[in-house]
């Protein structure tokens, strides 16, 4: 149960409804018509709630669960305690995020700007935003319809924010467009200087940083993560991206669509990463490389060449994951006859 200090609970629901929403199906035994009141994990839900499963591994935990319902593939459906409703779905787990955002939806924006907040005379602020405490909406920039800027966020100077956005607490944006439904969580940096400079005999000089940050619809970027804007082209985050917390991604980069990067993931500058490629965490990806759509890249990888579209690499420097696991079997098996010499 979800604490009530900082979450409201829709409903209930009828399964029915949850099964509609889901884009799901109820099993023939499910009552269609019976009542639930939140969601759970499998092994704290009780009856009235519902749970999911989408792991071969929490099988034990579903035989176990007292949840009212679950959603589950119907390939495991005979492993379910008697009793439980089940809401049958190839895709389990996205049919639970349908499900759980009835329970839990988007809070609505109380629009207002705060007394203690600063918007500039020119800037242009769209109807139903909200503006937090010691918020800078700096000259020259503009927010859309229904954005929240959240305590001591700065959108800088000409910045262009779209529809329905979130800046999170301390935020700051310079030197970008953003698109429709950007979450940019708290802390993070967007559109500082690359990391760029001419190096000599007498030191380091820096180049000027003269792109932007374009981050079009529907991305959510994570607290601490940092973007650069471009040394001259710009440096472009496509639809649909998700970049967790503590993400470096450098000037020039140029993200395709639905990418999905995970936590202390660095990429270098002037890396283009096609359609739907995966970096798991702590991940580095060096500079002006292509990483072609669908790829995934294992979490502590090194990648310091081009990767192949639809590829699977994992270590340092990364290689395709079957050789990595066919190497690391080998030294297993050396390692083993040392041991026992």
């Amino acid at each position: 149960m979800a604490d009530k200090r900082f979450y409201s609970v829709a409903g209930p629901f009828t399964l029915e409804v949850l099964a509609e929403a889901a884009g799901a199906s109820l099993a023939d035994s499910a009552d269609g018509t019976a009542q639930i009141s939140d969601i759970a994990p499998l092994d704290t839900a009780a009856g009235g709630q519902i749970s999911f499963l989408d792991n071969r591994r929490y099988v034990t935990a579903f035989e176990q669960s007292v949840a009212g319902a679950c959603i589950v593939h119907p390939n495991l459906a005979d492993r379910a305690p008697n009793g439980m409703a089940l809401v049958l779905s190839d895709q389990p787990y996205m049919a639970f995020a349908r499900a759980a955002r009835l329970f839990y939806p988007t809070p609505t924006v109380e629009p207002g700007v705060s007394p203690m907040a600063h918007v500039a005379a020119d800037a242009t602020v769209g109807e139903g935003c909200r503006i937090d405490a010691g918020a800078v909406i700096s000259t020259g920039s503009q927010l859309g319809a229904r954005c929240h800027v959240a305590p001591n966020a700065v959108v800088g100077d000409g910045v262009v924010v779209g529809d329905d956005c979130l800046i999170g607490a301390g935020a700051s944006l310079s030197y970008c467009l953003i698109g429709d439904r950007v979450m940019i969580y708290p802390g993070a940096r967007i559109g500082q200087d690359g990391f760029g400079f001419a190096s000599g005999p007498g030191g380091h000089l820096r180049i000027p940083q003269t792109g932007r940050v374009i981050v079009h619809d529907d991305v959510e970027i994570g607290a601490n993560s940092t973007i650069d804007r471009g040394s001259g082209p710009d440096t472009v985050i496509g639809a649909g991206c998700m970049i967790d917390n503590l993400v470096q991604i450098g000037h020039n980069v140029q993200m395709g669509r639905g990418c999905v990067i995970v936590a202390q993931v660095g990429i270098s500058g002037s890396t283009k990463l096609e359609d739907f490629v995966v970096i798991g965490g702590q991940a580095g990806v060096a500079g002006h490389l292509t990483v072609g759509a669908g790829a995934r890249i294992g979490a502590q990888s090194g990648v310091m060449r081009d990767v192949e579209a639809g590829a699977s690499l994992v270590g340092a420097p990364a290689i395709p994951s079957k050789a990595f696991f066919r190497q690391l079997t080998a030294l297993r098996r050396l390692s083993d006859k040392g041991v026992k010499k």
